[in-house]
């Protein structure tokens, strides 16, 4: 699966994915859970890299003191809001404004789309921001109006 990054706007992201083939409606499915799920955890704040307790212990996570109120001293990472995912042929796309949400969110869904690759859907390419000039985004649905305005 190739991956690239392309004009980069955390709070105006599309995600283009790229099939091998058109995509079945089950196919479908697999990718809109698997955003759908990235998305609620990140309006969660899930995706905060300030609080990696348990990372940042090292292999050796038993007994470790969680510092429970560590989550309360650093900056919300909440991801705001999400379109609809769309389809046209062999592609698919999805908007998102991942809000304050730190980057560690692009790694993680990176890693859910490789083994999603692997094992239900298969998935040549994915980019994250910029456009297709083949399917304009002023043409979705998907992401609210007020984005177009100047």
């Amino acid at each position: 699966m190739k991956i690239q990054f392309r004009e980069f706007n955390p709070f105006d992201l599309w995600i283009w994915l790229k099939f091998s083939t058109v995509p079945s409606q089950r196919e479908k499915e697999y990718v809109e859970e698997l955003f759908d799920s990235w998305f609620y955890m990140g309006k969660l704040g899930a995706f905060n890299a300030e609080n990696l307790q348990v990372q940042e212990t090292g292999l050796d996570i038993s007994y470790m003191n969680y510092d429970s109120d560590a989550y309360d001293r650093t900056l919300l990472a909440l991801m705001h809001n999400k379109g609809e995912f769309e389809y046209q042929g062999q592609w698919g796309r999805c908007w998102f404004d991942l809000g304050t949400s730190d980057a560690i969110a692009l790694d993680i869904l990176i890693n859910a789309l490789q083994q999603l690759g692997v094992e239900y859907v298969t998935i040549d390419e994915v980019y994250i921001g910029g456009e297709n000039e083949d399917w304009p985004v002023e043409e979705s649905d998907s992401r609210p109006s007020f984005i177009y305005d100047n």
